[in-house]
């Protein structure tokens, strides 16, 4: 395929992260692909790879899986269904490095109270948890507990917990760090 740069051949990229329920509804999901354009092509790719995974049993170890022309990783803890999508010619080792990072992280962040309740109502943690996995469709850290102690540092800066930050807060000062640390 001669129409890719080099660049492509060397950086991984991840064209999704999600995190659905036990009946396949967003609980947090990031797309970093323009694959999927409208919000009713997400919501369409999520219910079919929802249902075509639903019969399997990712629940020992992560899966993997053909769909659509991509590599889709998959592992299912209590009534969590955590998903990482990348293009057919990924590495499914670093696409399976992303999933467990990202579920180690969240295990982590909710003190090993992986399910849905839990993943609601700290739905701050497990989206900032997002943005220090990928920018972009760029890997950027697939260690847990490297992402863990960024995803708490951020809410240890601001003064108030986390959890009592809206949302926008919480991005506002992730962003802040970020520039700060590529300043740096």
């Amino acid at each position: 395929m001669a129409y890719f740069s080099g660049s492509r051949d060397t950086c991984p990229s991840v064209k999704n992260i999600l995190l659905l329920d036990s009946e396949g509804k967003r609980v947090a999901v990031k797309y970093y692909s323009d694959d999927w354009p409208t919000n009713s092509s997400k919501l369409a790719f999520e219910k079919s790879v929802f249902t075509k995974t639903l019969k399997t049993n990712a629940r020992t170890e992560a899966e993997i899986a053909m769909f659509e022309n991509n590599i889709v990783i998959y592992k299912f803890v209590q009534d969590l269904h955590f998903f990482v999508t990348g293009g057919d010619d990924e590495n499914e080792l670093i696409l399976a490095a992303v999933l467990q990072g990202f579920f180690d992280a969240v295990a982590l962040l909710l003190r090993n109270n992986v399910d849905k309740r839990e993943a609601l109502e700290n739905l701050d943690l497990i989206l900032l948890c997002l943005d220090e996995i990928v920018d972009g469709g760029m890997i950027l850290e697939t260690d847990a507990t490297s992402i863990a102690a960024k995803v708490a540092a951020h809410s240890a800066d601001s003064g108030a917990p986390l959890s009592e930050q809206t949302i926008t807060q919480a991005l506002a000062i992730a962003r802040e760090h970020l520039t700060r640390s590529l300043l740096n």
